[in-house]
């Protein structure tokens, strides 16, 4: 059996599927606590515990946002502070008693749909996250490529293609970097920038609805947010050309990507056309749990 845990700031979800089929045998989610270090590990302790009872021959891997620095084995650039250079990995090895596996969130999207999923009849598989922050797994051969610097995909702290408009040059992502992409792409991103043109406070779900009410200020909105998108993923297009794009995350529920996306994409690549399916991710929200589960392929 396979256990696999997905990792997030608001929850964490085990998964137990059938190593031989793929099948879903078992799922657990509680709350994510907030500040508290051992209190977290202590509750991802206690799920893979309860997850494994009975259970004589499992594997365990972990989807979580961030990574495992390849010197320190500290974890790096996560967005759940409480993590931010703690010994995750063999804190929760020591707990349990045996070895474990932790990759990227976005790594474990990416194999998940590269393995059974949206890419699995495809080679080379970029499996974009759309939501509250912005990452991407890359997945060759039903292979996670993390690189040696564990940064593979972490596309959404570069710099949006430019030339940038005065907005884009004045906004900051939480770690200093100005016009990162990951501001603007992101749930809360399409949020300021809503707030930025009309002077009123939306969440993004309000936007789209506006957007497909034909709402002059939400129109504008989108336009200018599938745009940048479109900027974006040509960074990554041009550098690894991917057989399939793969969306995850909840602003890949926003059904106008797909159409808009390759029609707007081809000014800012090295080419005159574009033939890469862009499509959402076949398992959804259970893609990152899944993922991780197959970290033992």
């Amino acid at each position: 059996m396979k256990i696999g845990i997905d990792w997030g700031g608001t929850k964490i979800e085990g998964i137990a599927i059938d190593s031989v089929d793929g099948n879903e045998l078992n799922r657990i989610r509680v709350d994510s606590p907030k500040d508290n270090y051992e209190e977290i590990i202590s509750t991802v302790v206690s799920l893979i515990n309860e997850m494994t009872k009975g259970i004589s021959e499992f594997t365990v891997g972990i989807g979580m946002p961030g990574s495992i620095h390849p010197k320190t084995n500290l974890v790096q650039v996560s967005n759940t502070k409480a993590l931010e250079n703690m010994s995750v990995k063999s804190d929760i090895e020591q707990k349990l008693g045996y070895e474990i596996k932790i990759a990227n969130d976005a790594d474990c999207l990416a194999l998940s749909e590269a393995v059974d999923g949206a890419g699995s009849n495809y080679d080379s598989v970029f499996a974009v996250i759309l939501g509250t922050g912005v990452g991407a797994g890359y997945s060759l051969n039903k292979k996670i490529i993390v690189g040696p610097n564990k940064l593979t995909g972490e596309w959404g702290q570069n710099p949006i293609p430019g030339p940038m408009d005065d907005y884009e040059k004045n906004v900051k992502r939480h770690c200093g970097r100005i016009g990162a992409i990951e501001v603007f792409l992101s749930g809360p991103g399409l949020e300021n920038y809503y707030r930025y043109i009309t002077n009123s406070k939306k969440t993004s779900k309000e936007i789209v609805t506006l957007f497909n009410e034909n709402n002059s200020h939400a129109l504008e909105v989108m336009d200018t947010y599938f745009e940048r998108i479109a900027r974006s993923f040509s960074t990554f297009v041009n550098i690894l050309d991917p057989d399939i794009i793969v969306c995850g995350g909840g602003m890949s529920e926003i059904d106008n990507i797909y159409d808009e996306i390759p029609k707007r994409i081809i000014p800012y690549i090295a080419s005159n056309f574009f033939l890469t399916p862009i499509v959402k991710a076949k398992h959804g929200s259970s893609s990152g749990v899944r993922g991780a589960a197959h970290l033992w392929n």
